[in-house]
């Protein structure tokens, strides 16, 4: 039996990670000889990827633009799955606010992690618009998502950075006082936000369980999807501090972008390049061609990889 430690993408575990918790349960990790274990990052010494290369963990989860940036520093570090097939981040603001679209947030505060990418992303958007990104006022507000009640509170007049399929769904606003947008649908380039990896290395000296591994979890994001029943016992055991009604309605959310239509986990040559190139032009990346060298379809169970085979370690 392998014992394996996977590290989650955030501060708690949320309804993203439930195709792991699932898997486990119902014991399909043991039958390929894997001992898991589910733990999430200490922020003071960094975030998943940082663990992964001090080898704090077997696999990971993290978001596409790390990776990229910690490939271009010779991170010997490799994607070997997807889990999400577009973007979860979302602006949000409240009735009242005078914020009807992206291009209105000129001269209005913002809050959201000013990151490289964060800013880039909130420039992106409000140009998109026909806005002016140099007039956006940004509000630090650190690793804190602020809800909609925070924002009519008056902590910004919006904010930036939270999940549609999670974050959003606090708050004591009614939905029609909400305005949200997704960044899919306002411009952004298209990208998998979450990404499943490991070390180089870990393929070449084990291969067999890794394969183990991710076909384990495929089965279990499809039977979180086809359970979802099943799905919500197991998030309200994990993290039972959350309402249900929240859990329930964040699994039905984040279901649709798992990709299990076109084949759960496969990183997709389309979304990694267009957001590579994007990245380029933001000055966050310096080569976005490399990306093909930074993750691997060849690792998925059979019949997953359906779009066109990526460049492999």
């Amino acid at each position: 039996m392998s014992t394996v430690r996977l590290m989650l993408e955030y501060f708690h575990p949320w309804t993203n990670a439930v195709g792991f918790y699932l898997a486990r349960e119902r014991g399909w990790y043991r039958d390929a000889g894997i001992e898991l274990e589910i733990a999430v990052f200490d922020p003071q010494r960094g975030d998943t990827l940082a663990h992964l290369l001090r080898r704090d963990a077997t696999f990971g989860v993290f978001p596409t633009n790390r990776l990229l940036v910690r490939r271009e520093a010779h991170a010997p570090l490799v994607g070997i799955a997807a889990i999400n097939h577009g973007g979860l981040e979302t602006i949000q603001t409240y009735a009242g606010s005078g914020i009807e679209r992206p291009a209105q947030l000129a001269g209005r505060r913002i809050a959201f992690a000013p990151t490289p990418r964060g800013r880039a992303m909130v420039r992106h958007l409000v140009a998109k618009d026909g806005g002016d990104p140099d007039a956006v006022v940004v509000v630090d507000s650190g690793r804190r998502e602020l809800s909609v009640d925070d924002l009519k509170a008056g902590a910004a007049d919006a904010s930036f950075g939270g999940y549609w399929a999670w974050d959003a769904l606090f708050g004591s606003l009614a939905t029609e006082q909400r305005r949200l947008w997704r960044v899919d649908d306002i411009g952004a380039p298209r990208y998998h936000s979450y990404l499943l990896g490991c070390q180089e290395d870990l393929i070449e000296r084990n291969e067999p369980m890794v394969r183990a591994f991710l076909a384990a979890t495929a089965r279990g994001y499809a039977e979180a999807r086809s359970a979802p029943g099943a799905a919500l016992e197991v998030m309200d055991r994990i993290i039972p501090y959350f309402p249900r009604p929240i859990l329930r309605r964040s699994l039905e959310l984040i279901a649709t972008t798992w990709g299990l239509d076109t084949g759960w986990g496969t990183q997709r040559d389309d979304l990694m390049s267009e957001y590579a190139q994007w990245l380029a032009l933001h000055g966050i990346l310096a080569a976005p061609e490399r990306w093909r060298t930074a993750v691997t379809n060849a690792l998925l169970p059979d019949g997953m990889a359906r779009h066109r085979r990526l460049a492999t370690v």
